[in-house]
């Protein structure tokens, strides 16, 4: 995990009862990997590669968490929105 800035992102909240687990972590992991630029998991100051879901899970988020989810490249809107959609509608859980 790194420390990283970036331009284009959004914050959302984990609503599905189990958190952030390893199904969940594998389908933003698969969104992020149709990106053509980084995608990234951060909280706090901390960002994780959304495209790991090994990174993903480092961060251990439960139901409740804040997450926010950033790209590298203005063009990968369209990915960033697909999963700040996917986390707001709890993975499809």
């Amino acid at each position: 995990m790194v420390a990283a800035d970036h331009t284009l992102s959004r914050t959302v909240t984990i609503v599905n009862a189990l958190g952030l687990h390893a199904r969940s972590a594998a389908k933003i992991a698969q969104l992020a990997q149709q990106a053509q630029s980084n995608v990234w998991i951060k909280v706090a100051d901390e960002a994780a590669d959304a495209s790991s879901i090994i990174d993903i899970l480092t961060f251990a988020c439960e139901k409740g968490s804040q997450i926010t989810v950033a790209v590298d490249d203005p063009g990968d809107r369209p990915v960033l929105e697909r999963i700040v959609k996917l986390v707001e509608n709890g993975f499809g859980e």
